[in-house]
């Protein structure tokens, strides 16, 4: 129930997306072409996302203890902003702004046809990877350093 679940959530998601037009490289590109050609309805799909989240988040919040499949709710707890969370943001950001296309966008766009979809998709899984390495290697590299309190 879980797995059907989750697939109807998605299928929910991508075709939202697809209907919205977010799924077009170009269209998200407009957006962000201040001085050009600006598109401003990614920002009232954003805006309609946010308030059915907010109105989401209430009801589910409201009505449920724990979740129908979990325990308890997988929520986060770090509130800092730290380096990674920043840097992370960074490169979502510049990447979303050059090639028109972001990680939940990309994958229904995959059904689309668009050729630059498949590219992105490679691109963001070999940025996984290497980001995962590079993560492992700073913390491999921070254990050997000796933590002094000034």
């Amino acid at each position: 129930m879980k797995i059907l679940t989750s697939l109807i959530i998605g299928a929910i998601f991508g075709i939202g997306i697809a209907i919205s037009g977010m799924a077009n490289p170009a269209k998200v590109l407009n957006f962000f072409d201040l001085a050009g050609t600006w598109d401003p309805s990614l920002a009232f799909v954003m805006g309609g996302a946010l308030i059915t989240t907010a109105i989401g988040y209430r009801v589910v919040f409201g009505a449920r203890s724990q979740p129908l499949f979990e325990t308890s709710f997988a929520l986060p707890t770090n509130r800092k902003l730290d380096f990674p969370l920043i840097a992370g943001s960074a490169t979502f950001g510049v990447g979303w702004g050059i090639s028109g296309f972001c990680p939940g966008g990309a994958i229904p766009a995959l059904g689309l046809g668009y050729s630059e979809t498949f590219i992105f998709i490679a691109a963001m899984c070999v940025g996984i990877v290497l980001a995962g390495s590079l993560k492992s290697m700073v913390i491999r590299n921070t254990q050997d350093i000796p933590f002094t309190e000034k």
